[in-house]
């Protein structure tokens, strides 16, 4: 047999894929990390470039992969337990550094339990898996996730029972619960803490008040939902994420250990009765194995850091370099989405203008992320830039030089 028939197909495929724009540029390898220098932060090296770059397209907020606890924790773990637990959690492939980490996780997030995933993308569809049943209706904001959408998707819940409600709209959440049959036994509303692409967040005190006023309208309640992947250790005042900057906690919290932790996995934080329903009926929970051991004791000591007087530090950082580049875009008449988070949009609103910019910070040592038509509508073509606790304020400025003599 050979697969030439299906290459055929699938090259077209991938051709009209490249003719609509939607095509992903050929992936960046690194090849090597050069420590900070000076008053400068981190370089990374990339195959095939001579350039030392700023890493302005990093998830890693508060810049904790190199810290040498961290890996310190991850060694010792390999050292202790194997590279990899070698079966999955149901066949005695739970180790004491996954107990350890889910108890961790749920204290910092203020809930009873929690369960930790291979990411919080399967983190999302374990959830949704575990707690819908034929009586069940979704509503989510327009601008979720790619796993929040997934999600509800595989509860194979008809359209019916679904709902979309307009970005932070509040008026618009409200039709959404209106809409829902009174036959529907639960309605689950789910939403994103931090919008990624463009830096906003959930108004999660307003969206749990309305789910309160209609939670006694169905027999199991009105379930609120939050992924905090991006809020979750680089937002509030002490990194808890947007429930905390917000002053609401959800019933359940979804995050990631990859963004501001700086390591692996995901995770859902809930009551212990929805945890173990997420035990027993999450299917990217049963059928695949977990993290290594040095993924939950490097994860579990990046949380310890977050929640210490250096965590305090590097938030403190974090949040004065992002409001100096935030204030530096404003001083050059750069147009941007506000908001304190490190997730900070260039609007640039042209095709041919945000491929320019950004090929031109590559040329100059400044990885960022491009979007553009039709991965965003025509008119909102945007450059996302991503700080962290490792970038200086002469990182700050330089890549400021670089967009004003764009601009120029």
């Amino acid at each position: 047999m050979s697969t030439d028939k299906l290459d055929k197909s699938l090259s077209l495929e991938l051709d009209a894929l490249a003719e609509e724009g939607r095509a992903k540029i050929p992936e960046r390898i690194i090849t090597g990390y050069k420590p900070p220098q000076g008053e400068f932060g981190p370089r990374y090296r990339l195959k095939g470039s001579d350039n030392d770059f700023i890493r302005l397209n990093s998830n890693s907020y508060l810049s904790l992969s190199f810290h040498p606890e961290v890996m310190k924790a991850a060694d010792q773990a390999t050292h202790d337990f194997g590279v990899g637990p070698g079966a999955v959690r149901f066949i005695d492939g739970t180790f004491e550094p996954h107990e350890r980490l889910e108890k961790r996780i749920a204290s910092f997030v203020n809930k009873p339990a929690a369960k930790i995933f291979n990411s919080a993308y399967t983190s999302n569809c374990g959830l949704a898996l575990s707690i819908s049943n034929k009586k069940t209706h979704w509503i989510g904001d327009q601008l979720n996730h790619n796993s929040i959408i997934r999600a509800m998707r595989i509860t194979n819940i008809p359209s019916p029972n679904k709902g979309i409600f307009k970005h932070n709209d509040m008026e618009d959440l409200k039709r959404c619960l209106d809409e829902v049959s009174p036959e529907m036994e639960r309605v689950v509303v789910v939403f994103d803490g931090i919008f990624s692409m463009r830096g906003d967040y959930a108004p999660i005190s307003e969206i749990v008040e309305i789910c309160k006023a209609y939670d006694h309208k169905f027999k199991d309640g009105v379930i609120t939902v939050v992924d905090d992947s991006h809020g979750i250790g680089a937002y509030g005042d002490t990194g808890r994420g947007t429930p905390e900057y917000a002053g609401a906690w959800p019933d359940v919290v979804v995050g990631t250990f990859g963004k501001a932790f700086g390591v692996n996995g995901g995770f859902i934080a809930a009551s212990e009765t929805i945890i173990e329903s997420v035990r027993q009926k999450a299917d990217t929970y049963i059928y695949t194995n977990p993290l290594s051991a040095a993924d939950c004791a490097a994860a579990a000591t990046a949380i310890d850091i977050c929640d210490s007087p250096e965590g305090l530090e590097r938030l403190a950082h974090l949040k004065k370099v992002t409001d100096r580049f935030r204030k530096g875009l404003d001083a050059l008449g750069q147009e941007s989405i506000p908001g304190p988070h490190p997730v900070v949009p260039m609007m640039i609103r042209d095709t041919a203008k945000t491929h320019d910019l950004v090929r031109n910070l590559y040329e100059n040592g400044v990885l960022v992320v491009g979007l553009t038509f039709p991965v965003v509508p025509k008119g909102d073509e945007t450059i996302r830039c991503q700080i962290n606790a490792a970038h200086t304020e002469a990182d700050i400025d330089q890549v400021l030089g670089l967009v004003e003599k764009f601009k120029a």
